[in-house]
């Protein structure tokens, strides 16, 4: 029965791409809308096609499935786009969650934005938001931070960057990589407070909650290394303590100092003397009478 012959609650369009969800491992967490739109549609896209197959085989779906990640994506985009202009409904899913979140499913959306072709994003499993929820860390702001590089001084510049970040961050890792990734980041971030979820969805889900430190000695501690796709959450950084960082940073010189310091920079008078406010958190008027009274 092809999609004209059925009644669907969701009926796709013509020329349309579809961002399909699909479980992070709970089968019972695939979206009817996602379901819907792979039954109409005339091809599927995925990242990986045995794991994809066995999915829509779960659910008695037949449609021809075509690889597209990492590797193929540049001679897949004109395609797919070809495909789209013809009029063809595709579904692009992800071997996991949300398309385009650690994969090329956003360099989809980037080619349908400029080549003007409709596209459409279903809502459904996500690894990153199931674990930051529920990591019991803050909620309100946070920064998801996808796989640390694996250059040594690119993944350090990346956690002295993350390091000045009061928002929650959220990491993806490998377990053959995870204890190299908490011995970095002890070392770059100190010992927050942490969550590490594995398996999720899954009969063998686990969450460990507890610094970092205490994190990596636990994984140290366990007769076998751990398996499963990981989600790490880290409590962002103290804004007061980075602000009294800051002002230490200057501790050594007086204010006249710090004042022709940033003359010598190439600032003038005036700038020099705001700017040094600014950097020790005091107020301008301070800065001004001191270093007026040493001229």
């Amino acid at each position: 029965m092809n999609r004209e012959e059925k009644t669907y609650r969701f009926q796709v369009q013509p020329g349309t791409l579809y961002l399909c969800p699909t479980p992070l491992g709970n089968l019972g967490d695939m979206t009817l809308r996602s379901l819907e739109v792979l039954q109409q549609a005339d091809l599927v896209y995925a990242e990986d096609t045995r794991r994809s197959l066995k999915l829509l085989t779960h659910f008695e779906i037949q449609k021809p499935l075509y690889s597209y990640h990492e590797h193929n994506r540049k001679e897949k985009e004109p395609v797919i786009l070809s495909q789209l202009k013809e009029g063809k409904v595709l579904a692009l899913v992800t071997d996991a969650g949300m398309p385009g979140v650690s994969d090329p499913g956003t360099d989809m959306v980037q080619a349908c934005l400029r080549e003007e072709i409709p596209f459409e994003v279903l809502p459904g499993p996500s690894a990153m938001l199931t674990a930051l929820v529920a990591s019991g860390l803050p909620t309100d702001r946070f920064a998801f931070e996808g796989f640390l590089q694996r250059d040594k001084k690119l993944r350090k510049q990346q956690l002295e960057k993350a390091y000045q970040d009061p928002r929650t961050l959220i990491f993806y890792e490998a377990p053959h990589r995870i204890k190299q990734t908490l011995k970095a980041m002890l070392e770059a971030l100190g010992n927050r407070n942490a969550s590490l979820g594995r398996e999720l969805t899954k009969k063998h889900e686990e969450w460990l909650r507890m610094p970092l430190g205490q994190l990596l000695e636990h994984l140290e501690n366990l007769p076998s290394d751990p398996k499963g796709e990981m989600v790490l959450v880290v409590e962002g950084a103290d804004e007061s303590a980075l602000e009294e960082d800051a002002r230490s940073q200057w501790d050594h010189l007086s204010l006249q100092e710090h004042v022709d310091l940033l003359i010598q920079e190439g600032n003038n008078k005036k700038t020099a003397i705001k700017e040094v406010a600014i950097l020790r958190g005091i107020p301008k008027r301070e800065v001004y009478q001191a270093v007026h009274q040493d001229w």
